[in-house]
């Protein structure tokens, strides 16, 4: 559980860190990111710099030191794939991930409290747990007696301009959604490249 503001966590790592931190606000309002109170960075070595992209995987997933680890050397140990693609594979796979993913939750944090109470359904399979792996042609629904819960009100409406990514499909008339190919990593924000390399050490 992180208990840091998500506030100062954001202005240490990053606005790509937590969705409520990517505002215009909040980028006038900190000094890392150009407010009125900017200062020059400080150089980090080369060890800092990998230090940060851990920590900025680690809160943007919503994961522990020891999870982060065992994603790390999975990755690593598979062979005939690149491992930063597998490292990407890993995180993205994860449960809360793919809810967060479809547009059925604001945040992952949000997404990993509705995966815990019970709300979706994986191959017919209630699962609770977030870091439940996902796999290509699986089938994730929500939880027929969920349907009616609030957290779902407007989901029509909610979706209607969202564009999940292309790996992934949710039919909102069906309640559910598809995956049908692996995660292809479009993401800048994160260099997983550095976090590997602090691994190897």
């Amino acid at each position: 559980m992180i208990s840091k503001p998500k506030f100062k966590i954001g202005r240490r790592l990053g606005a790509g860190v937590y969705d409520k931190c990517q505002t215009p606000k909040f980028s006038a309002s900190s000094p890392k990111f150009g407010g009125p109170n900017a200062r020059r960075p400080k150089a980090l070595s080369e060890y800092g710099v990998q230090l940060i992209e851990k920590q900025k995987i680690r809160f943007s997933y919503g994961i522990t030191e020891r999870q982060l680890s065992n994603y790390v050397k999975k990755a690593s140990h598979i062979k005939g794939a690149g491992t930063a693609e597998k490292f990407y594979e890993e995180l993205e796979a994860r449960l809360d991930n793919v809810v967060y993913r479809m547009g059925l939750a604001a945040s992952r944090r949000a997404a990993r409290q509705m995966v815990s109470h019970g709300h979706f359904i994986v191959n017919n399979h209630k699962i609770t747990i977030p870091s439940y792996e996902v796999k290509v042609g699986d089938v994730v629904k929500i939880r027929e007696g969920s349907k009616i819960k609030k957290i779902f009100d407007n989901l029509t409406e909610r979706l209607k301009d969202y564009n999940s990514p292309s790996w992934m499909t949710f039919d909102v008339t069906k309640m559910e959604g598809n995956i049908l190919a692996k995660p292809k990593n479009v993401e800048t924000f994160l260099d997983l490249n550095a976090v590997l390399e602090f691994y190897s050490r």
